[in-house]
Formats: structure tokens, sequence, C-alpha cells
């Protein structure tokens, strides 16, 4: 009774830990005065001004450009990746799982750099520019392994029996593929994609050096900016950024949590069928 009264505690002095800075933060995205300190009456002006803001906006909309495309192509290389690694034999998997997890830890500050001199290279010799192509290269490059660590637990779970049975039944390799292989990693793939969708858009230290002068993205603006005085837009976009996050990974756990309830309820009918035939 102790032991569990004290895992509690824990718990619950954790989760105050990490999202009670997070409430003040949404909170004082409402006062009224520029104050970080003093609440001093509601209001919405903050964000009034947040969407009467340009730099922030242009940076925002870079932002959810490179997220989403080098999330998308970071899924489908991380994938193809995984599918790949899992049907090698166990030493060269091991091997390749071992080089796969350099790049996550690996300090961002090292990727950075490297990413900046490689594309230097290329501005070099075959007239590269810094920009969105460097930036969503570089968050490919980073978010790879993250999708594979997503992937590689589901394929590991599933059955092979499965893709055999759908061969034998008239499949050739691509149908088996995408009816079978697809659906069965789906989740995932698609946690993969929320990781790399998450960090990408979080990215300051990889995107700092790999942006050049034309492009910045919101956490390279928001530097900028906190580099002068915390202004109270950043706690309204900050505010904004948290809820729609938060609301995705909601969503995500609602899907998954129909599915896993769909899936117990075929296999009560299953064993229910089973039972009434063997009787």
């Amino acid at each position: 009774m102790t032991n569990k009264w004290w895992a509690k505690l824990f718990l619950y002095a954790f989760l105050v830990f990490m999202y009670i800075p997070i409430l003040v933060l949404i909170v004082f995205s409402f006062n009224e005065s520029k104050s970080n300190a003093v609440f001093t009456g509601f209001s919405l002006d903050w964000y009034r001004k947040l969407f009467q803001n340009d730099a922030i906006l242009t940076s925002l909309l870079n932002t959810v450009i490179i997220a989403l495309v080098s999330s998308v192509l970071a899924t489908i290389l991380g994938t193809s990746a995984a599918i790949g690694i899992h049907n090698m034999r166990r030493s060269a998997r091991t091997a390749i799982m071992n080089i796969t997890y350099i790049p996550v830890i690996n300090p961002e500050i090292i990727t950075g750099v490297s990413l900046m001199l490689l594309f230097s290279f290329f501005v070099d010799h075959f007239h590269f520019r810094f920009g969105f192509v460097s930036l969503i290269l570089a968050h490919i490059a980073f978010n790879v392994a993250y999708v594979i660590y997503s992937v590689m637990p589901k394929l590991r779970q599933m059955n092979p029996s499965l893709v055999e049975a759908a061969r034998d039944l008239g499949c050739n390799e691509r149908q088996a593929f995408f009816k079978i292989v697809i659906p069965e990693i789906m989740p995932g793939v698609f946690s993969g994609f929320l990781m790399a969708l998450t960090y990408s858009i979080d990215d300051f230290v990889v995107s700092y050096f790999t942006s050049g002068t034309q492009v910045e993205t919101l956490p390279i603006t928001i530097y900028s900016m906190t580099r002068r005085k915390v202004s109270p837009e950043i706690n309204a976009l900050s505010t904004i950024i948290f809820v729609v996050i938060a609301a995705i990974l909601i969503v995500k756990n609602a899907l998954e949590n129909r599915k896993l309830r769909r899936e117990r309820k075929e296999i009560s009918a299953a064993r229910l069928i089973a039972e009434t035939n063997a009787g």
C-alpha cells in the first residue's frame, strides 16, 4: 500500500512538473498586459496581433510546408527501409539497426554542422542553394531513423503466415504487400509520421545551420524575437501549437483504442462461434 501511494505521488509530481509551465504559458497568452509575471486581466489582443504579424505568419507557413513534405518523404523512406531491414539476416539486421540509431543519439549541433558542411560543398560545386530544399533534406535526414524505429516493432509483431495465406489465396507480392503488410504496420507508420512531423516543427538547431538567409522556420523566428524580449505573441503562438498537437494525439489515441476494441470484439465473436461449433 505504501509503495502504491509513493508511486502515485511521484506520478502526480512529475505531471505537475511537466505541465505547470505550459499552463502558465497558456494563462499569460490571455494576459491584458505585456507582463509575464502579473496577470492583469483577460484579453484576446495577443492572438489578434499574432495573426497580424507577417514575420510569424510567413515563418509558420514555411514550417508547415517543410514539416509536411519532409515528414511524408521520411515516412515513405523510413517504412521502406524498415521493411528491407526486417527481411535481412539477423546479424546484418542488428548491424544496420545499430547504425540507424546513431542519428537518434547524435547531438543535434553535430548533425546541423555536418549537414551545413555537406550543403556548402554542393553550393560550391553544383550551384546548390540553401533554403527550402536544404531544410527539407536536413529534416528527412534526422527523421528517417524515428520512422524506422516506429515501424520495426509492428513488423516483428506481424504474423508471417498472413502473407503466405494471402499468396495461397491468389495474391501476388504487390497485392499481399498493400492488402496485408501495410494495414498491419499502419499504426507504426502513422506514429512514425507524427513523430517526424513533431520533430520537424520543433527543430531549431539543425534548421538554424541549414536554412541559409532566405528562409526562416518558426523556431528560428521565435529565437530571434526572444533575444530581445519574450512577447506575449509567442505565448499565444505556443498555445495554439500545443493545442493542435494535443488534439492530433488525442484523435490518434481514440482511433487506436476504437480499433483495439473492434479487434477484441471480433476475437470474442470468433471464440464464441468456435465454442458453439465445438459444443
